[in-house]
């Protein structure tokens, strides 16, 4: 069932000079994108960094006509609409100053998942298709979520290399779901629903995969996982730009070297040369950066009576004692009460609910899970 508030949503996005910043600027002084929708354009105006030229074309009759056709579409095509100003988008990513206002959805977000971001290169090589195969085969009892975007090459092998290890994997579109491109990843698209996967974006019905959506698609990629694995890349490669969204958003990345004289290991070297992204060395290491935790099931073998418990870092465990001492505390609380920075604190929050240390609300409130 939709509601008023995606229609008048969409036709706000729509208009003239509403970016994502603009949008979540007005929400949230106003409170709702219906209630933005019919106010006075003087009074809309007089928001700090809103004049009357951002605010001139909303209330346009073409852009609510466009909103309903656009409903109409999601509904025929089973796409969820996701409202970033009614916490609806994934954790990490709604906590982006520039995360999207709207995020379309076909299938299954696992929101119990750790999601790990994979990109790199169209032209991958036997090397960074190895690292691959031997990464998932090694991960595949992890409880984490791969993100890439559906690209050929590097993108394809981790949502292929995700179905076949029964890991759920996410795509991020640059484009509308009125079409798919590659058109010979559509079969791969259909898969990656069929096995509790999904299909993101921010694009509505009317956006073609223009070459300057593929950038704005790369932050969605960075921002809505903790860690970025490049792959192998290229200088000026694309997923450069994933890792600077990702060094931007405070969010770990993490590089496969090369030769010097292979050109898609250059943009990885140099990544790791600049310091914006950390060698992996090993698989193993790159576990651990990861936080993926081994199952206590071989260990349970030789003390079947005993409890593992996952030792908490000093961060964590100052989160977790904060929140137990305070229950229900916001997330705006939390940090004035730690003296932590949001960027820093929404990664250890997430790994703690996925350790099944606390719980998180709407409103952004917090508990200890009993």
């Amino acid at each position: 069932m939709y509601t008023e508030e995606q229609l008048y949503s969409i036709a706000l996005r729509e208009c003239k000079y509403i970016g994502d910043m603009n949008f979540y600027k007005l929400v949230r002084a106003f409170g709702s994108a219906k209630t933005i929708w019919e106010t006075p354009l003087r009074e809309l105006s007089k928001i700090d960094g809103i004049g009357r030229k951002i605010v001139s074309d909303i209330g346009n009759p073409a852009h609510l006509q466009f909103a309903e056709n656009e409903i109409q579409f999601c509904e025929k095509n089973n796409i969820t609409i996701n409202l970033r100003h009614q916490n609806q988008l994934p954790f990490l990513l709604k906590e982006c100053e520039d995360a999207p206002s709207i995020l379309y959805q076909k299938g299954n977000f696992n929101s119990t998942l750790k999601p790990l971001s994979i990109v790199g290169t169209r032209n991958m090589t036997s090397y960074g298709k190895k690292f691959l195969e031997d990464f998932f085969d090694d991960s595949k009892n992890y409880p984490f979520l791969s993100i890439s975007g559906l690209a050929l090459g590097v993108d394809k092998e981790v949502h292929e290399q995700s179905l076949q290890h029964k890991i759920p994997t996410v795509a991020v579109l640059a484009h509308g779901f009125h079409t798919l491109y590659p058109s010979k990843n559509r079969l791969l698209s259909e898969k990656i629903i069929a096995n509790k996967g999904s299909l993101l974006t921010e694009f509505n019905s009317r956006r073609k995969p223009d070459r300057e959506n593929f950038i704005q698609r790369n932050r969605i990629v960075a921002g809505i996982s903790p860690s970025t694995i490049v792959v192998e890349t290229a200088f000026g490669g694309g997923s450069i730009s994933t890792a600077s969204f990702a060094n931007n958003y405070n969010r770990d990345v993490f590089a496969l070297p090369g030769k010097i004289c292979d050109k898609y290991s250059q943009g990885c070297n140099h990544l790791i040369y600049q310091n914006k992204a950390t060698a992996i060395s090993t698989i193993q290491d790159l576990h651990e950066n990861l936080g993926f935790y081994q199952a206590s099931e071989k260990i349970g073998e030789f003390f079947p009576e005993s409890t593992i418990q996952v030792e908490l870092s000093e961060n964590q465990q100052l989160i977790f004692e904060t929140v137990q001492e305070n229950p229900h505390i916001t997330l705006d609380d939390l940090i004035e009460r730690i003296s932590m920075a949001s960027h820093q604190i929404l990664p250890l929050l997430l790994e703690l609910e996925l350790l099944g240390k606390i719980k998180s609300f709407s409103g952004r409130q917090f508990i200890v899970n009993a």
